[in-house]
């Protein structure tokens, strides 16, 4: 298959990868690391998102002589499998698991030092008993997060907190509510994460959104208002994708969505309606 062309440099897009992963999950692409970098560079992408555990074993050699060969990078370490298959969380009342938590987290940064990328905390944050905006609970999240974001800074990675929907998670669950935890706490090499799918059941306007986290958006994730690919749905991703050039985004975009019709198909139709709309959004703007 001919490779895609490549999109407009200042939309660095990605793809969610993963091992295995049941049909339900948003991953477009499973295999083996090496194989997704070369799927994913063969489809036009310049980075694939690793979704694994940490204590995976990864082979950095392998790994990072593909990435050199292909041009290909890793946009970003994701952590939830740590939470879903262990079930830890950064505010559990049980000492322990929050230990078990923080340990596994400073590995996923190992991880990411050595593939000179970033992590994402997402479902690891965990879920506030009854519901309850607690401050007890804020507070333990935000200096677990704070600690993890200092063992990080001086490795070189950033951690990226991602806004996720109130069926998911039952705080946090846009982008102004995690940015402004950022900024209370001041929790420093920590920046927010948006996810479409995610603001579209949650934000008021997502282009607003976007350009109240602009200073401290660090990564973007795009899947439809239906979990497939973009482009699939009702989403405007004509508006998105100008609000992010407006704001000079230079983070990753990655898609992340439903194996719909086929985790390949999927990612191949999301990049190349994206890549329409770059194109269709420079031309109006030469």
């Amino acid at each position: 298959m001919e490779k895609a062309q490549a999109t407009d440099k200042s939309l660095r897009m990605a793809v969610s990868t993963a091992g295995s992963a049941p049909d339900t999950a948003p991953l477009p692409l499973l295999g083996e690391i090496c194989d997704n970098l070369e799927k994913a560079h063969k489809l036009g992408y310049s980075a694939i998102e690793v979704h694994t555990r940490e204590n995976a074993g990864l082979n950095y050699e392998k790994i990072l002589d593909t990435c050199k060969t292909t041009g290909m990078r890793i946009s970003a370490i994701v952590t939830g499998r740590l939470h879903n298959e262990e079930k830890v969380t950064l505010i559990d009342d049980d000492a322990a698991k929050v230990k078990v938590a923080m340990e596994g987290l400073r590995k996923y940064v190992d991880i990411a030092q050595k593939l000179h990328t970033d992590i994402i905390i997402g479902w690891i944050r965990g879920n506030l008993p009854d519901g309850n905006n607690n401050e007890i609970y804020e507070k333990r999240l935000a200096g677990n997060i704070k600690e993890l974001a200092i063992y990080a800074m001086d490795k070189n990675v950033r951690i990226l907190i991602e806004a996720i929907n109130r069926y998911e998670l039952n705080f946090l669950n846009t982008g102004r509510a995690i940015l402004d935890l950022i900024g209370k706490y001041e929790i420093p090499n920590t920046f927010v994460h948006l996810d479409t799918f995610h603001m579209n059941i949650e934000e008021d306007d997502i282009n607003s959104t976007i350009r109240y986290c602009a200073d401290k958006l660090g990564y973007v994730h795009f899947a439809d208002s239906n979990r497939k690919y973009p482009g699939a749905g009702h989403l405007d991703f004509a508006s998105i994708v100008k609000t992010l050039k407006d704001i000079n985004y230079q983070g990753y975009v990655s898609v992340e969505c439903l194996r719909k019709p086929t985790g390949e198909e999927a990612a191949r139709m999301a990049i190349q309606n994206i890549q329409s709309i770059v194109k269709a959004y420079r031309m109006r703007s030469d």
